[in-house]
């Protein structure tokens, strides 16, 4: 980011929108790092020369892609109503989940990822049970399969919440929209939350790029909360990486590229890795933010009995 004076960082000097330079001297953007790399780490006097500028950048993608996955945390947030199918579609940028709730009464209540299959596709068949064609061969699909209409109007129950369960009609209270039962529950040691709970659960559907809810309204507002790679759509101009990872960035490149070049000595390219991975290890170090007021926050927190 080049330096830029107080008007233009807090008012983007009169220019809509006024807020397009806050925090912005946290990041460093790809096209610096291209320029950085090409003026200090390539030419006749250094390890790595005749390389393309291309060839830079995209192992400078390559590496702020790696870093978005795990270390840099820089996490979105995205608040949606899901649709009438119970169901939340993906961002386009999403690649992973960090984590999912459910926004009520002004408060966030984190749902549980549910390990069964909550959707499926179907085809439709006759009283013989013989896959139906139309008539260019082509497979009938129903619009929705049965298990796809027990999640949305609410057919599929829990091991306890249905009627061949021993304890349908046990004695429970009702709070804030959740039933709770006696301690006889409780007894069923090792029994999955997905599966013995009323509350909403999910299921990522990956090919389709939705998220499958059951036991919800189709008027919930939900707020995902995930991790992308960094390309912001593909447009270059807008990819940053934050200062911190700015030297392991240099690192990935060198290591990428003589480890993909032939005749370069062994321990050239074992020096490069353990230079990326060192520099890797600081920057997350630095991006922990271990304060001691945090750890003593954490301390006195353990001093406390819970009644």
């Amino acid at each position: 980011m080049a330096y830029i004076n107080d008007y233009a960082y807090y008012a983007n000097s009169g220019a809509a929108p006024t807020d397009a330079n806050w925090g912005s001297y946290q990041y460093v953007s790809l096209s610096d790092i291209v320029n950085n790399f090409m003026l200090m780490y390539q030419g006749n006097h250094e390890l790595i020369n005749n390389i393309e500028r291309y060839q830079i950048l995209f192992h400078a993608k390559r590496g702020i892609q790696e870093l978005n996955y795990d270390a840099m945390k820089e996490i979105k947030i995205l608040q949606l109503d899901i649709t009438q199918q119970l169901r939340f579609v993906l961002p386009q940028d999403y690649v992973n989940w960090v984590r999912i709730s459910q926004y009520t009464n002004g408060c966030l209540h984190p749902l549980s990822e549910n390990i069964q299959t909550n959707w499926s596709s179907a085809y439709l068949q006759d009283n013989n049970s013989n896959i139906l064609f139309d008539q260019d061969g082509n497979i009938l699909r129903p619009q929705n399969s049965e298990l796809d209409l027990g999640r949305i109007l609410g057919g599929n129950r829990t091991i306890y919440l249905n009627e061949h369960s021993p304890y349908n009609g046990s004695e429970g209270y009702c709070y804030d929209g959740n039933w709770y039962f006696d301690y006889a529950v409780g007894a069923r040691f090792g029994l999955n939350t997905e599966t013995a709970n009323s509350n909403p659960t999910f299921a990522i559907d990956k090919q389709s790029g939705v998220i499958n809810f059951s036991n919800i309204s189709n008027a919930a507002s939900i707020v995902l909360e995930y991790v992308s790679d960094g390309m912001e759509n593909g447009v270059d101009s807008d990819v940053q990486v934050n200062k911190l990872f700015e030297q392991y960035i240099y690192a990935y490149i060198r290591y990428s590229i003589l480890n993909g070049r032939l005749a370069v000595q062994e321990y050239v390219v074992n020096r490069a890795r353990k230079d990326k991975a060192s520099l890797l290890r600081n920057a997350k170090i630095r991006l922990s933010n271990i304060h001691p007021g945090r750890l003593l926050m954490n301390l006195r927190g353990q001093n406390k009995w819970i009644k």
